[in-house]
This record gives C-alpha cells, sequence and structure tokens, in this order.
C-alpha cells in the first residue's frame, strides 16, 4: 500500500523549510498537492526538503512544480537524484508551449485529404504484396515438404466455412433463381416467349448468380471472421509469440483458411447452382405451368454445361480473392479495439468489391472469348 503523501512547514535559524513525506505518486497523493500550493502561495525564500519522499512518479514531481510556480531554484531543494532528474524532467515538459495545429480549409482541404488517400492506396498496395511475398513463400515450402501443411485446421476451418454455409448459401440463391424466373415469367409472357424464361434462369443461374451469391455470403461470412480471429491473436500479442517459438503465422495460420475456401467454394457453388436452378423450376411450374421435366430438358438442350463450367472457373479465384483479403487485413491489426473494428468492416468492403470487379473481369474475358 503507499504511504500518503504529506509535507510539514519547519522554520530554523530564520529558514523556512517545507519537508515532504510519502509516496508522491498518483496512488499516494490524494489532495496533497492542492494543500501543498496553498501552503506556498505568496511565499517567499522556501527551501524545499524531499529527502524523506518513498517514491515520486510524473505525478508527484508536476504537484511540487505547480506548487513552487518557479519560486524555488535548483539549489533551494533538496533530494535525491533520481527525483531531482525526474523534476527536471517534468519541468522541461510543462515550460514546452503546445503548437497550434494549421486548420486546413476549402479547396486546399479537399485537396490534402486526396494527397493523404493516394498515400495511404500506395500504402495499402506495398502492404499487399509483401502479404503476397510471405504467403507464396509458405506455399512454396510446403509444396516442398508437404509435412508442414497442416491437415486439422484445414479441415476444421473447411467445416466452418463450407458446410456450416450450405443453409445460408442454398437457401438465398433458392429465392435468387425464384426472383429471376418470376421477372423473366412477368416481362416474356407479354410477347408470347415465357418458355424462355427457362435460358434466362439457366443461364443467369448457371453463369453468374451461384458464384456471386457464394462469394458476397462468404465475403460477409469468412472474410470477417478471419479478420477477427486473426486480429485478436494480433492484439493479444499471440502471433508475436508463435514468431518467437520460430512458428511461421502464414503458415500456421493464413494457409490453413486459404486452402479451406479453395475446397469449400467450388462445393458451395455447386450447390447454390442446384438451389437456384430448384427456385426457378418451382416459379416456371407454378406460374407457367411447365413441367419439371421440360425445364430440366430444356436446360439440358438449350443451355448446356458450358455455362456451368464458367461460373465454376471463377471459383478459385473468388476463395483466393476472399481468404487473401480476410487474412490481410487481420495481419494489420493494432493494438486497440478501434482497429479491429476498422479492419473486420475493411476486410468485408474490399472483398465485396473485389468480388465484383473480378467477376466483371470475368465477363469481359468471356465475352472476347465469345464463350
Amino acid at each position: 500500500m503507499p504511504v500518503p503523501a504529506d509535507f510539514a512547514l519547519d522554520e530554523t535559524d530564520g529558514t523556512r523549510t517545507v519537508i515532504l513525506s510519502g509516496d508522491w505518486t498518483a496512488r499516494g497523493l490524494f489532495d496533497a498537492g492542492g494543500r501543498l500550493t496553498e501552503a506556498m502561495q505568496g511565499a517567499e525564500g522556501l527551501n524545499l526538503d524531499l529527502a524523506k519522499i518513498g517514491r515520486c512518479d510524473t505525478a508527484g514531481a508536476y504537484a511540487i512544480i505547480r506548487a513552487a510556480d518557479g519560486r524555488i531554484s535548483a539549489g533551494q531543494i533538496k533530494a535525491r537524484k533520481e527525483i531531482l532528474r525526474l523534476l527536471e524532467l517534468v519541468g522541461s515538459a510543462v515550460q514546452v508551449e503546445p503548437e497550434a495545429v494549421p486548420r486546413v480549409q476549402g479547396f486546399r482541404a479537399l485537396l490534402e485529404r486526396i494527397g493523404r488517400g493516394m498515400f495511404g492506396l500506395a500504402d495499402d498496395g506495398f502492404g499487399t504484396l509483401v502479404f503476397l511475398g510471405h504467403l507464396l513463400t509458405a506455399i512454396g515450402r510446403c509444396i516442398a515438404d508437404p509435412r508442414r501443411i497442416r491437415w486439422a485446421p484445414i479441415v476444421s476451418l473447411s467445416e466452418r466455412a463450407g458446410l456450416d454455409a450450405m443453409p445460408i448459401v442454398a437457401t438465398t440463391t433458392f429465392f435468387i433463381g425464384a426472383v429471376v424466373a418470376l421477372l423473366g415469367a412477368n416481362m416474356l409472357i407479354d410477347f408470347g416467349a415465357q418458355v424462355y424464361s427457362v435460358e434466362l434462369i439457366g443461364i443467369s443461374v448457371l453463369r453468374e448468380f451461384n458464384i456471386l451469391i457464394t462469394a458476397i455470403l462468404l465475403a460477409g461470412r469468412s472474410a470477417s471472421s478471419f479478420a477477427a480471429e486473426i486480429g485478436s491473436m494480433k492484439m493479444n500479442q499471440e502471433i508475436d509469440a508463435m514468431q518467437v517459438m520460430g512458428v511461421d503465422p502464414y503458415e500456421a495460420l493464413v494457409l490453413p483458411r486459404f486452402a479451406a475456401l479453395l475446397l469449400t467454394i467450388p462445393l458451395l457453388t455447386f450447390i447454390a447452382t442446384l438451389a437456384g436452378l430448384a427456385g426457378g423450376m418451382l416459379v416456371v411450374w407454378m406460374v407457367l405451368d411447365l413441367s419439371p421435366s421440360f425445364f430440366l430438358q430444356r436446360i439440358v438442350d438449350n443451355v448446356g454445361a458450358t455455362h456451368f463450367w464458367i461460373g465454376m472457373s471463377k471459383a478459385p479465384v473468388m476463395a483466393a480473392v476472399i481468404a487473401a483479403i480476410g487474412c490481410r487485413q487481420g495481419m494489420e491489426v493494432g493494438n486497440d479495439v478501434e482497429s479491429l473494428g476498422r479492419r473486420v468492416t475493411a476486410a468485408v468492403v474490399h472483398a465485396i468489391f473485389a468480388i465484383i470487379l473480378i467477376d466483371a473481369i470475368f465477363a469481359l474475358i468471356y465475352m472476347e472469348l465469345d464463350i
């Protein structure tokens, strides 16, 4: 327990001395600083005896300096060397005048914000290249020595990112297929071409909506989870501890998540395809009175498997992007909760943006290839 800070006034041979005792620390100070200021207010020619002080920190030193108010020189203070150094340090800090931050307004503020954004974008790009370098190095080491692959976390993460996501993926794509079928039937029935709603459902689900909906759901589900898990480990210095023990965090944390999504997204895309076709087939059957056998036969004859393989070809790229963005944002988390929340949000936003951009790039490529 800290000894409460206290002081006493002593007058010997016409010399007045303030003798301080106890612990002049933040915990032991209580109201001693205020009482000392009142006792020394307006007094001249006082000496300070700090030899009986037990412990002293910056809070206690500031209270002593504030009470002295510049009326006591270094020659009038009796104290140990460490306390004199502390008083000198705090006194020099107190005398520093705060710098006025210039307030930028108007067009200049806009330019400054754009400049900071460009520097931030460049820094983000450099950080992405560094992350990819570490990841490729970890992949190369695991290919050279397959015994380094951690199968247990890969299987566990595959279950969490894949099997646990099946219900939400199937339900969402089922209703997406139903909505596309309903819109197609309502629009095409005016032209007497309602039978072509089957092709509309088949192409949209097989080519776009299966992988797009799956990737967006996993961006909100898995990318945020990866960023939060790795980020919390970064905050608790668990990643630093792994590095001290000689464990590469990219092998132990990033690579299993990367492999888990590579394994599960094609499976989820296939399930999304079946669910989307089922939703469209149900609406066509109920609204247009086209039987399921007619629906499936028309899908086989007029749509074919090409569109299905086009959709499936996007799955590995989407998996790599989602895992990389989630893990990288987790690695960038600082030591505060605000940084964790900001990085988790960035993981979801960046992943969804990247998914839409990659899907557009694939569409342009296949359009140029006339597929």
